[in-house]
């Protein structure tokens, strides 16, 4: 059973997690990638970037999360980035691997769905007229 998890300023490359998912006997991969994008419910207008920062534990709050998926043999790489990210960047990768496909899809969803939910990195969300906002937190500029 092989998990990594990273939270770092570094881009995130998508080969390299399926690269350390890999494994002859596995059979599926399951692969999500969360990209910056110009638009938000919340923002009035056009978003240009987003700022990610994390608490000192959010990388072990993730290795817990990845130590949790619920699975025989999984093989997972998940990594959530921080910092200044422009519009397309990658803001977390998750590739899982299993023996079969329907888990592989089951345990990459719930993953980055606890991500989601449990990890503790905010998002300032900055549009093209310099306004921000915190998502979830409403405008505030």
């Amino acid at each position: 059973m092989i998990r990594t998890a990273s939270v770092s300023e570094r881009a995130l490359d998508v080969t390299e997690h399926m690269d350390a998912v890999a494994h002859a006997q596995q059979g599926a991969s399951a692969l999500f990638v969360g990209t910056v994008r110009d638009n938000d419910p919340d923002a009035a207008g056009r978003v240009v970037e987003l700022e990610y920062s994390a608490h000192p534990d959010a990388e072990a709050v993730l290795a817990e999360l990845a130590a949790a998926a619920d699975g025989e043999g999984l093989r997972i790489a998940v990594s959530h980035r921080i910092g200044s990210l422009g519009i397309g960047d990658a803001a977390i990768v998750c590739a899982v691997s299993s023996v079969h496909r329907a888990e592989a899809f089951d345990v990459c969803r719930a993953l980055v769905e606890s991500v989601k939910a449990e990890l503790p990195v905010w998002k300032k969300q900055i549009e093209a007229d310099g306004s921000y906002g915190w998502v979830g937190l409403g405008r505030l500029a």
